[in-house]
């Protein structure tokens, strides 16, 4: 063992001997326990930052720990390779999306050994290939055959420089992210996959997931939005026009006084018909896309039709409007108005001076003021006919049993989940394995004619999708007619919703998935990724497990059984003005830093003496150049340091601050140990501990190891709270340094912890601990080492430390049995000669004793 500790000589030794012996490799074994542990996988975008580095360390201490623990342990990796960005680099780069996305495949993969995990790289997926996503067109054709997909004209967001669909989240005030031009409605036929059919299904198996975190399961929950209501159809006047409502609210159904429609309701496109104005309006709000999480904010537009409605039980006639804040797609595209009651009618109602008719009041009678604003809770019904003075409940159902009796209304179910739209207008994703034929029909493609796939070989334009441009690639024959190939691609969610089950057989070639070994492996026991993924892959994730369940191929209902949403990371941002006033952001790797003695920054510089504008912690970004290189990182401090201050600096699910000096702190650490651990080694124990012969001292000592060892066990295995476990250790290492090493015994002991140490250290340091645990003695592997296990015996305290006081003034401690009686405790007390000086002279007139923790003396002169 040499002297200093060299992370750059004992990392990459290590992991070439991982390599070499494949020690990660997970192979099917029905004798023992498995564990799955899996992190979301990455998008092949030419370098790891950060978050991917806190997400996988986290991985990797976890499975590590788990096969300590004795478990089979399967830990994959894989590229979600697919999608839109490799696009714009391959025209940015003037290369093919596929050489651009495979070398930076490349190139991670080394970044990833680089730092360590622990992967079985013989199940690598990578998302773009023919042999993976072959098993995802088929399977979309099964789900054709069962009727799960459907297609449809569906209004998307149009981009008309790029050629694609773009999603809400991608439309910045009405033009597109990439290009900056003004995005179009338009109507093109859309792939569904139904995911209404299981949405009953997606909610209550939220209740069989109790180590999903509590936020992502309101998320899915408030996503899937399932109400009881009831739909209600209006006749329209002079008309054999109806239009139809979905209302939660039957109990304000006496307060209706205008309904609104959206741009695309059949009724506004009859009423624009002669209304040039009204068809004017209709063309301005159907081109500005407008996201469901926007309507309660936005500025309400609308006009009139002309046309009314007739109020099914009152026989008032009831204005429609067109209105920006109702949208097609969703529920009927029709809205009934009660401005006294909902927010966003009223503030339509308050613009267009719409009528205001208040039907509940509050329970406790009190007046509102509706002039002022919408009374919106549960209370007691007025101005509605014999219902009145009916609370929620009772009004909810006399009014629906009314409509339903009266045949215009149903109750009904409704979700405000929508169907999976999966059809891309790009190029770089799976292509739709559907055929058109000569006479329009549509089929699936056959088996025999998967994967359907995608050239590699291309030239990006930057406007048209690559096979959509070649005719002849969708040139294709069906029972040997002409047939065309369908040239949308998959939605990129679709290969991320099932990799985690192809991990169990990636080079499984007869089906999408081995069964044995799919349900060996699966359920995933331990899932770590991102919250922000909570009501896209996530549900998407939950809904293929069960459609792969419906198929037969998995036996259990949800996909993983425990979740870890990991925080962000976040570095300090510094910034200078230009002359020509645009912020010049500065990397924080390049600043000069002044602090306070409290730490604070007072001053920043940059390499030119610039003084520089410090922003606040903010997550790592490209825009703000404060992102760090990983691979920096290890070059500069090792792998390991790096790995230990991810783990460290924050809980695994709150955001983390990088902080340079914390990092050097961890390497200052890691040096401690590795000191230690050398000074053993000049003098080791030559004698077996024997626990029967030990000093108070060393019994003490030994009893912080144990208590360590329980501590670290506890947050790591069941409450992942793995910045405590290191700060755990981190103070055993300093009672550890300051122990006596002077005889064997004392050696003893020392060999003892220090095997502990390593151990525990282990999943989170694994290569200066494989390099230690060899220092100590051992001639395996710490890769094939079993987690240390507590002794209780040694953690049970023969003596305690009682406090003296005398007059309430703590004058002292005494160490005592803690099989000695009262007295002879009180006994020990008053012996002491620090205790002993108080009381000279005085006399004792009171004595107190709590039990192992205070002896106190009320003593007054003699």
């Amino acid at each position: 063992m040499q002297e200093q500790y060299r992370p750059d000589m004992i990392e990459p030794k290590v992991q070439q001997y991982w390599a070499e012996n494949k020690v990660f490799k997970a192979i099917k074994d029905v004798n023992k326990e498995k564990y799955y542990c899996l992190s979301m996988f990455p998008y092949p975008s030419g370098r790891l930052h950060m978050g991917h580095v806190r997400n996988y360390t986290i991985g990797d201490v976890i499975s590590r720990y788990q096969r300590m623990n004795g478990k089979n342990v399967l830990q994959p990796i894989g590229w979600d390779a697919f999608g839109l960005p490799a696009e714009g680099a391959a025209i940015k780069n003037k290369t093919a999306p596929a050489k651009w996305t495979y070398e930076n495949i490349e190139y991670m993969k080394n970044q990833l050994k680089m730092l360590g995990f622990g992967y079985d790289w013989d199940r690598e997926i990578a998302t773009c290939k023919s042999e993976y996503y072959k098993w995802e067109q088929w399977f979309f054709t099964e789900l054709y055959k069962k009727g799960l997909v459907y297609k449809k004209t569906s209004t998307v967001n149009w981009c008309p420089n790029d050629e694609t669909v773009l999603a809400n989240e991608q439309v910045h005030e009405g033009c597109c992210w990439r290009c900056d031009t003004p995005v179009e409605q338009k109507e093109i036929p859309q792939w569904f996959i139904k995911i209404t059919d299981y949405a009953e299904q997606l909610l209550g198996g939220l209740d069989n997931l109790p180590q999903w975190p509590d936020m992502v399961k309101t998320m899915q929950r408030n996503w899937i939005g399932r109400s009881e209501g009831v739909e209600i159809t209006f006749n329209v006047k002079d008309s054999d026009e109806k239009v139809a409502v979905y209302t939660t609210r039957p109990d304000t159904f006496y307060g209706v006084t205008y309904m609104a429609v959206a741009a695309a309701h059949p009724l506004a496109t009859q009423a624009a018909e002669n209304n040039p104005e009204l068809a004017k309006f209709i063309q301005e709000i159907r081109n500005v896309k407008v996201a469901e999480a926007e309507l309660a904010t936005m500025e309400k537009k609308g006009m009139a039709t002309g046309l009314f409605a007739i109020h099914p039980i009152t026989g008032k006639e009831i204005p429609i409007w067109v209105a920006n804040f109702v949208l097609m797609h969703y529920g009927t595209g029709a809205v009934m108005a009660v401005p006294a009651h909902d927010p966003r009618d009223y503030d339509f109602a308050s613009k267009y001076d719409l009528p205001i008719l208040p039907v509940i009041e509050p329970f406790d009678g009190s007046k509102w003021d509706y002039s002022q604003s919408v009374f919106a809770e549960h209370g007691i019904l007025i101005n509605s006919e014999e219902f009145n003075g009916l609370a929620f409940d009772a009004a909810f159902n006399g009014i629906a049993d009314k409509l339903e009796a009266m045949g215009v209304a149903k109750r009904q179910v409704n979700y405000r989940l929508r169907d999976w739209g999966v059809s891309r207008q790009r190029y770089w994703g799976a292509p739709i394995p559907m055929l058109t034929l000569e006479n329009g029909d549509v089929v699936p493609a056959p088996l025999e004619d998967l994967p359907i796939i995608l050239p590699e070989n291309v030239v990006m334009d930057g406007v048209k999708s690559p096979i959509k441009a070649d005719p002849n690639w969708a040139k294709t024959t069906f029972n040997g007619a002409p047939a065309l190939k369908e040239t949308d691609t998959f939605d990129t969610f679709m290969e991320s919703s099932w990799y985690y089950a192809r991990y169990t057989s990636p080079t499984f070639a007869e089906a999408m998935l081995d069964k044995e070994e799919a349900n060996y492996w699966l359920p995933v026991d331990q899932y770590i990724g991102g919250i922000e993924h909570a009501t896209m892959h996530l549900l998407y994730f939950r809904f293929f497990h069960k459609l792969l369940r419906d198929a037969g191929f998995v036996t259990c209902d949800e996909p993983a059984t425990k979740l870890l949403c990991q925080g962000m990371v976040l570095a300090d941002a510094f910034y200078y003005t230009s002359p020509t006033n645009e912020r010049i952001w500065v990397s924080p790797t390049q600043v000069t830093l002044e602090r306070d003695e409290k730490g604070r920054i007072i001053k920043a510089t940059d390499p030119e003496g610039r003084e520089l504008v410090h922003s606040g912690m903010t997550k790592m970004s490209k825009s703000k150049n404060n992102g760090i290189d990983p691979q920096e990182m290890v070059e500069k401090y090792g792998a390991d340091t790096v790995r230990l201050f991810m783990m460290f600096a924050s809980p695994a699910e709150m955001t983390l601050e990088w902080q340079e000096s914390g990092v050097e702190g961890a390497k200052r650490f890691l040096g401690r140990v590795w000191n230690l651990v050398y000074q053993y080694q000049q003098n080791p124990a030559k004698t077996a501990l024997n626990v029967t012969a030990l000093s108070a001292d060393q019994k003490a000592l030994r009893r912080e190891v144990h208590k360590t060892i329980a501590k670290v066990s506890d947050d790591i295995g069941r409450r992942q709270t793995f910045n405590t476990a290191i700060a755990a250790i981190m103070e055993l290492m300093n009672k550890l340094t300051k122990a006596s090493l002077d005889n064997e015994q004392d050696r003893a002991v020392m060999a003892e912890a220090l095997s502990a140490v390593v151990r525990m250290l282990y999943p989170i340091t694994p290569h200066i601990c494989f390099e230690l645990w060899h220092a100590l003695g051992n001639e395996k592997s710490i890769d094939t080492a079993e987690w240390v296990k507590a002794d209780e015996a040694a953690m049970v305290e023969d003596e305690k430390l009682i406090v003296v006081q005398v007059n309430g003034k703590v004058r002292g401690k005494v160490t005592v049995s803690v099989n000695a009686t009262e007295q002879e405790i009180k006994a020990i007390a008053k012996a002491d000669e620090n205790v002993a000086k108080f009381l000279d002279g005085m006399e004792i007139v009171k004595e107190i004793y709590v039990p192992l923790k205070m002896v106190s003396f009320a003593v007054k002169p003699m």
